[in-house]
């Protein structure tokens, strides 16, 4: 399998094509190939073909084998892998395919005719709890939400980005929260039937925010997209940020934007580190 190593904002991805003429067990091969000691090592395994509704379709895969709907960081990289590898005729504007639907993204090139940045429409956030999902008996949007998982007092509101996020907002060091221990805890907390990713989140000004993330399936990650955009748009909705900002994560900086109605939008670095064969 030859694949692309790539990272976006340190969320680190194995790329390759997704070929037609063979079964395989995607869900053991990304468990194999993620594997940081015995495998290539990455966050995820995406797979990128042609799409007869989009410019291109990409599937991902967590380490943990599961599938995922929705990849903000990912799809940045598949963008420069289409066309990288040729894929694409016109790289100013493209329709990629995932689970959760379509997304249209702008890649932005280089002098040299390489695409380094990337824009992503993540469409409309989500907040009704039943379409997130979560399994409380309330509409939404739901604000600072009362929980208490292992010992620790939460208040979360909650967005899906095309996949499920609760975000905690924490004044001051995030890592006084041992993301570690209370990650796992919450990402499969009974109310969340489809499990959850998990943001702790410290709005610094109305243009700058620094969140760390536990993403459902990878755990402790350097960068989650959705999760940025996700918990951006709970600032929003709390009335903590303006229609702009920029997102700090332990990877890198997103800079993210929204205007309480329509579509969010991410827009972040993507880089191959390196190619190879497995």
């Amino acid at each position: 399998m030859d694949f692309h190593k790539m990272q976006g904002t340190g969320n680190d991805f194995i790329v390759c094509h997704e070929p037609t003429n063979h079964e395989i067990d995607w869900e053991k091969l990304a468990i194999e190939v993620c594997n940081r000691r015995f495998g290539i090592g990455s966050d995820g395994l995406i797979l990128v073909k042609p799409s007869n509704s989009g410019n291109i379709s990409m599937r991902m895969f967590n380490p943990d084998g599961s599938e995922s709907a929705m990849c903000g960081n990912g799809i940045r990289c598949v963008a420069k892998f289409a066309h990288d590898e040729g894929m694409i005729k016109d790289p100013s504007k493209l329709t990629i395919e995932t689970i959760d639907g379509s997304y249209d993204v702008w890649p932005t090139l280089n002098s040299k005719d390489e695409i380094g940045k990337v824009r992503v429409d993540m469409n409309r956030p989500i907040t009704e709890p039943n379409e997130i999902p979560v399994d409380i008996d309330l509409k939404g949007p739901i604000v600072d939400y009362p929980v208490t998982i292992h010992s620790s007092d939460l208040n979360l509101t909650f967005i899906s980005m095309g996949n499920p996020h609760a975000v905690h907002f924490q004044d001051g060091d995030l890592d006084s929260i041992h993301l570690e221990t209370l990650g796992p805890k919450v990402e499969s907390y009974p109310i969340f039937p489809n499990k959850i990713n998990f943001e702790i989140v410290n709005v610094l000004s109305r243009e700058l925010m620094e969140l760390k993330v536990w993403e459902r399936g990878a755990g402790i990650t350097l960068a989650c997209g959705s999760g940025a955009c996700a918990s951006f748009a709970a600032a929003h909705i709390k009335g903590l940020v303006d229609n702009k900002a920029d997102v700090k994560l332990p990877g890198g900086t997103l800079t993210i934007e929204w205007d309480g109605e329509g579509s969010i939008y991410m827009t972040g670095p993507v880089e191959t580190v390196f190619k190879g064969t497995f």
